[in-house]
């Protein structure tokens, strides 16, 4: 994909810009808002540029994307780039903005590493970037084609308004919300697993964007979000807009939603064993997939594994166990860390003891180190590395570290 000029000097000079990477994006971000200031109030997610996550997933991709094209020259790291269009398609981004992106990174990159950066360096990395953004561009436009939205799909044409319909509190700290389309046009039907972005206008004005799963069933014309309001803490600020929707958002208030993303989807698994495992509110999209397994009767084993704080903690619980119970070949299996019953294991989730089906297919959600975990021991009861799948609330730092 790159040049061969440009590889070995991408190759010669990927020490130097991955060692400084973390200082690029941090003056990239500050020159970007600084330049444009209404993409911090109305498309970045202020409490990850906050804490600083924003900024580490974006130097991890960089990096992982220029490794790859030394590495591995003959194939794209589709995964990486597929997880990342998916995220950009529900933001509504538009191929003019990746234009913005190079001017203020390119300046950072100079920036930051002065006198190395020389014309050759300047042009490899230069091909670099393009040939990510390009390739993100083009899965973007089918991505919005898919949805319905044409190839320009952003903008306004992202958003559309729904109502709540329905506020269910499901625990202490989340709360889910069904919603209807206010134009009453039809719903396209959505693939267990994908989330929508919700668009809220906040007090201060901003207008500002988060991705939620859907925990509904697929098929329905109604939309199901849960939400869990996120605490602040000694190095993060508390969820603007999670702690809005909790305080502020009833029966009949309206909110704007994106079309369904999100590559975290049951391909081809008819007749493959399956473990559908999360902790904490990464049941969300687990539930949506037991759903779907439920209605399209699937036959081969189901084990679904679930960690939480309690069984008061556990989202969606009935849901959870419901769906399980309707599979003709499923096994349960929970853990919590407080007041756990006699039906459950006490503790963090350990795989030691689940029996896992040769050629079983993995789907994860919840906080990373669970996942890490669990794909460990996937990975040593047999399960190939390809057949882990996942899924990461808020900045990819797993998929840009791996």
């Amino acid at each position: 994909m790159l040049s061969e000029q440009s590889a070995a000097t991408v190759r010669a000079t990927l020490p130097a810009v991955g060692a400084a990477i973390g200082e690029i994006t941090e003056r990239f971000y500050a020159g970007l808002f600084a330049a444009h200031p209404g993409l911090l109030r109305d498309l970045f997610n202020r409490g990850n540029q906050a804490a600083g996550t924003q900024r580490q997933a974006l130097a991890g991709s960089i990096a992982a994307f220029a490794t790859h094209l030394v590495d591995h020259p003959e194939h794209r790291p589709d995964a990486m780039l597929g997880r990342i269009a998916h995220k950009h398609a529900s933001l509504g981004i538009a191929p003019e903005q990746y234009k913005v992106v190079h001017e203020h990174l390119f300046a950072a990159i100079a920036d930051v590493l002065g006198e190395a950066v020389t014309p050759e360096v300047a042009a490899a990395w230069d091909e670099v970037y393009w040939l990510m953004a390009n390739a993100l561009i083009a899965i973007e436009r089918r991505l919005y084609e898919e949805g319905g939205l044409g190839d320009a799909g952003r903008g306004a044409g992202t958003w559309r308004e729904w109502e709540v319909v329905e506020r269910v509190t499901e625990t202490e700290d989340v709360v889910s919300f069904h919603l209807r389309p206010l134009d009453g046009a039809p719903v396209r039907d959505f693939r267990a697993g994908q989330y929508v972005s919700v668009r809220t206008a906040l007090p201060d004005g901003a207008r500002q964007i988060r991705q939620y799963s859907l925990s509904g069933t697929p098929g329905s014309d109604l939309r199901r979000i849960s939400v869990k309001r996120v605490p602040g803490g000694a190095a993060t600020p508390a969820g603007e807009v999670s702690n809005h929707l909790h305080a502020r958002v009833r029966e009949g208030s309206v909110l704007e939603l994106s079309e369904p993303y999100g590559d975290l989807v049951l391909d081809d698994v008819q007749g493959a064993p399956l473990l559908l495992a999360s902790a904490g509110i990464g049941v969300t999209p687990i539930v949506a997939m037991l759903a779907h397994l439920a209605a399209a009767g699937h036959s081969a084993p189901v084990t679904v594994v679930h960690a939480d704080r309690s069984p008061a903690d556990h989202a969606l619980r009935t849901d959870h166990e419901t769906y399980a119970a309707k599979l003709p070949d499923a096994s349960v299996h929970l853990w919590y860390e407080r007041e756990a019953p006699a039906d459950a294991r006490p503790g963090p989730a350990d795989l030691t003891e689940v029996p896992v089906a040769p050629g079983t297919r993995a789907y994860l959600c919840g906080p990373l180190p669970f996942m890490r975990a669990v794909r460990a021991q996937l990975i040593e009861k047999g399960v190939a590395p390809s057949d882990v799948h996942y899924e990461v609330f808020g900045p990819d730092l797993w998929l840009a570290q791996a």
